[in-house]
């Protein structure tokens, strides 16, 4: 089976979803829940042949869906070659998290007086550590993009929803590339918890300066994580061309 193929045939599944009104929303709106899901992971070549058909649209329509991918920053055309899942940089982990500490801070600064409606926040919660005792860490992760979602949602403006969801997918990028997912989310399950359990009682402030923390360390992890990768992508390439010249010198060709 040709590379992509399988992930290319498991969208044939979501044609029933552009319904008879086929639109490159639709169809972007597919592939976003596609790339978040790791089905197309980063740096893979997206083909307008093998998607086209698999979904059923024309040329033109997914090439407006890939351009507005493109304009979420979870695509990339290069030229002459196609288009590309992007591959994060660590600048880009880091205005990632720039955007939620504003974004999602605010959300809880500005809630009001308690209760607040956090009912979505709970279900994510029981979610991840569902998940987690099944040993389904990507289901962890899931559940932690749905509680800073659903915590977004909080704010009751469709426009902050619209703008997180393209943050939140483009997270989902760095976490594709993560070689330990577990290291990785484990430790946000309990303090997603503690983040819901103070607005539970009506611990504004607090929540806030969980959330600061939280995310400060999330961004430190990551660009951690990001620079080990690079550091052994480094050693691996260093090697590739170790072994290259040795054989150019001994005339290996």
């Amino acid at each position: 089976m040709a590379e992509g193929e399988a992930e290319v045939n498991g969208l044939a599944g979501d044609r029933a979803l552009l319904g008879r009104t086929s639109t490159a929303e639709r169809v972007s709106d597919i592939l976003r829940s596609r790339i978040a899901a790791g089905f197309f992971p980063p740096g893979a070549r997206l083909s307008e042949d093998s998607i086209g058909g698999a979904l059923g649209v024309s040329r033109n329509t997914l090439r407006e869906a890939f351009r507005l991918l493109t304009h979420e920053r979870l695509l990339e055309h290069q030229l002459n070659r196609g288009v590309f899942v992007r591959v994060l940089t660590d600048e880009d982990v880091v205005d990632i998290h720039r955007t939620r500490t504003l974004v999602e801070c605010a959300v809880v600064r500005g809630l009001g007086e308690p209760p607040y409606a956090v009912g979505g926040l709970a279900d994510a919660v029981r979610d991840g550590r569902r998940a987690a005792r099944e040993g389904d860490w990507k289901g962890v992760s899931t559940a932690n993009i749905d509680f800073h979602r659903e915590l977004v949602a909080l704010a009751g403006s469709a426009r902050t929803d619209e703008l997180m969801r393209s943050v939140f997918a483009e997270l989902r990028l760095a976490f594709h590339v993560m070689g330990d997912p577990r290291r990785l989310h484990e430790p946000y399950i309990a303090r997603n918890r503690q983040i819901l359990e103070a607005l539970q009682e009506g611990r504004r402030d607090d929540a806030e300066a969980l959330l600061v923390e939280y995310l400060d360390d999330s961004r430190r992890r990551l660009v951690d994580a990001y620079g080990r990768r690079d550091t052994k992508d480094a050693a691996k390439d260093a090697a590739k061309d170790a072994t290259k010249d040795a054989r150019d010198e001994r005339g290996d060709g």
